[in-house]
Formats: structure tokens, C-alpha cells, sequence
């Protein structure tokens, strides 16, 4: 199932699922009072009898409402955490290469040195890097929808994309094995972590974060949907891609990650409980913004993230 959480005309929040027409949603909180059918976290909560139960109510097509009459909500629209991941190699090289492409290779300093190894090409990443997904945690009240505007952040000049995809746990766990990770994730969504470049550079050079350059209010964009687990029984081969104003930029495949969900739930799950409803973002695709392309993007333009079998999210950028 494609399963969503909407604003119906009157300012309701619902949960249903995509119907297979595209232009219609099954309505679950308007078919069952059950208290699993009133939000995404509760049907999470829920296991698998709710997960049946929302089933048979697409089956039923009793209550059914147009897309165009209502207004799709992030599938989760507060997660309980949000975690994203560093774990697609070309992008980590291609962005560091392209940050620092016009350093002055002439100066002494050990930081130049790296600058200037970068800018040709001779980058690698750390060791750690390699050894165990990176990850921080995002601000899980800054989430946003499909159609929604992102507002760009007044004290930015350069704004991003980011093109990634991510998981939402339906079960949780601790010192979850790699074998029994899969089993932890319900569902599939798309996400954009819009970054602003310029605070992210200067507050990395203090050695911690990212904290201003990613946490402001629309800058979690996630949706348009949450595809079930079963309806993806690969998530490594999903070709992801960017447009913005209808015009390719970025195009890869899921495949390319280093660290696979199952290794970050592993991971992160090491004497810590992971709880449902997290939501954990595989980081961006390599090519997948436009830190990486040398291009940045300006109020009023609008982007589109596609990644096969989940949909395509859709914002635009407004500076107020």
C-alpha cells in the first residue's frame, strides 16, 4: 500500500492509502472510529492485525475521496526521531571536490594541503567512513509534505536539494541483527533534506554539526507517500532522480550504497532502542544535489524527487 496522511476541506487530518487510479485516496479514518485509523503512528503501532485491517478497508473502496480535494501531509508528520546517514561514496567525494574546487593549492596549512588534494581529485574518505554508517539527527518538527512551499531561511544564501530516499520502523528493537534488520522496516518514502550551504560550511569548520545549515523550519521534506515494506522487496536497485523547473539535474540508483538499511539499523541499534515510527534517511544519492553540480537553486523554482516504485515529491522554494 501507498499509504498517506491528508487535510481533508475542513482541516481534518486523515490517513488512507493511494488508490491504483492516482487521482484517488481510500479514506481509513473516515471508514473505522478504531483509534489505529486515526494517524500514521498509531497504524504503525498497530503491527500487523492494523496493517490487515487498513487492507480490507482499500478492498471495501467504501469511503473514497479525491487527491484534488484534499492536501497530502508527510506521510509521518512528526516522527518520534529522525536520523540521516552519509552512505552513498560519490556524493561525499564529488560534494567535498566540488566545495573546495577554487582553494589556493599554494598555502602551508595542513587544512590547504586537504583543500588542495580535494579540488584534484585526490580525496578519499576517512577510514570511519568506510567502517560504520555516519549519521546525525535531524529536527523531527520541521517535516513537511508534498506541495507544500519550503521557505528559504533568512540567514542563507545558498539552498539545496538533496535527493535520498528513507525508512520508517514499524517495530522496535535493540542490538537488532543485521539478519533480522529488514523485519524492523514498514515503509518506504522519498525525502529532501534541504540544506543551506553557506551556514553548513562555516559551522563544520567548528568541528560539529550540521546543526543551522539543515535544521529550519520546511527544511524536512518527506512523501508523498509511505510505501509498504512488502511492496518493495528490493530497495537496492530504485533509480532515483532531481529536476528542477521540469529540467533534469540528478540521476542515480539505490543500489549504490555503501552501508545497506540493515547495516545502519545494526549499528545505530547497539545499546540504544530504536522505537517505531523512527525514521532513518540514506543520505544523498551520489550526483544528487547541487552542491555536487556547482549549481544552486533560487526562490521560485520547483523541485521534483522521483524514486521508482514510491512516487515523486514535489515543492517549491519561496523567499519571503
Amino acid at each position: 500500500m501507498k499509504l498517506v496522511t491528508f487535510e481533508t476541506r475542513n482541516g481534518a487530518r486523515h490517513i488512507g492509502a493511494l488508490n491504483a487510479d492516482g487521482k484517488s485516496i481510500t479514506d481509513f479514518t473516515a471508514a473505522d472510529p478504531a483509534p489505529e485509523m486515526r494517524d500514521m503512528l498509531a497504524l504503525i503501532d498497530g503491527g500487523p492485525a492494523a496493517l490487515d485491517r487498513a487492507r480490507q478497508l482499500q478492498k471495501e473502496a467504501d469511503y473514497v475521496i479525491g487527491l484534488d480535494k484534499v492536501r497530502l501531509l508527510a506521510p509521518v508528520p512528526v516522527p518520534r526521531q529522525m536520523r540521516d546517514c552519509l552512505v552513498f561514496e560519490k556524493h561525499l567525494v564529488q560534494a567535498r571536490q566540488q566545495r573546495f574546487r577554487e582553494q589556493n593549492a599554494g598555502a602551508n596549512d595542513l587544512q590547504a594541503k586537504l583543500d588542495a588534494a580535494t579540488a584534484a581529485g585526490q580525496f578519499k574518505p576517512p577510514p570511519v567512513w568506510y567502517k560504520q554508517p555516519i549519521y546525525y539527527k535531524g529536527n523531527r518538527f520541521s517535516v513537511i509534505g508534498t506541495g507544500t512551499d519550503i521557505e528559504w531561511p533568512n540567514y542563507a544564501e545558498l539552498l539545496d536539494y538533496e535527493l535520498e530516499f528513507g525508512i520508517v520502523l514499524g517495530k522496535t528493537g535493540k542490538n537488532i541483527k543485521r539478519d533480522d534488520a529488514r523485519s524492523h522496516i514498514f515503509g518506504f518514502t522519498i525525502f529532501n533534506d534541504v540544506s543551506a550551504r553557506d551556514a553548513q560550511a562555516a559551522e563544520m569548520a567548528g568541528t560539529l554539526g550540521p546543526a543551522k545549515g539543515k535544521d529550519f523550519d520546511t527544511g524536512n521534506v518527506m512523501g508523498p507517500c509511505l510505501v509498504t515494506a512488502d511492496e518493495i522487496p528490493d530497495p537496492y536497485n530504485l533509480t532515483m532522480v532531481a529536476r528542477i523547473n521540469g529540467e533534469e539535474w540528478s540521476r542515480g540508483n539505490s543500489g549504490s550504497m555503501h552501508h545497506k538499511f540493515e547495516d545502519i539499523l545494526a549499528f545505530i541499534s547497539q545499546s540504544e532502542t530504536l522505537h517505531a515510527g523512527e525514521f532513518f534517511g540514506s543520505g544523498t544519492v551520489g550526483g544528487g544535489c547541487g552542491l555536487e553540480l556547482g549549481r544552486f537553486l533560487k526562490s521560485g523554482d520547483e523541485i521534483e524527487l522521483e524514486v521508482e516504485k514510491i512516487g515523486v515529491l514535489k515543492n517549491r522554494i519561496v523567499r519571503r
